[in-house]
């Protein structure tokens, strides 16, 4: 699975919105309404992302 922005997960009842996807560095929004656009900023390593969204499922 290839990350890019604009991407949804889903994961328990928070969803993690792709803002910025960069070649080491992911910037995503924490949200609690997928189509909503206010959320928490955050910026993290590719790595810590992946990790993050292990357990989680890609919206269509």
């Amino acid at each position: 699975m290839k990350l890019q922005q604009g991407q949804i997960w889903k994961k328990d009842d928070e969803f993690f919105r792709i803002v910025e996807c960069e070649r080491l560095s992911v910037k995503y929004k924490t949200q609690e309404n997928p189509f909503a656009k206010e959320g928490d900023l955050h910026q993290v390593t590719k790595k810590e992302f992946c990790r993050l969204i292990k357990t989680a499922e890609l919206l269509p």
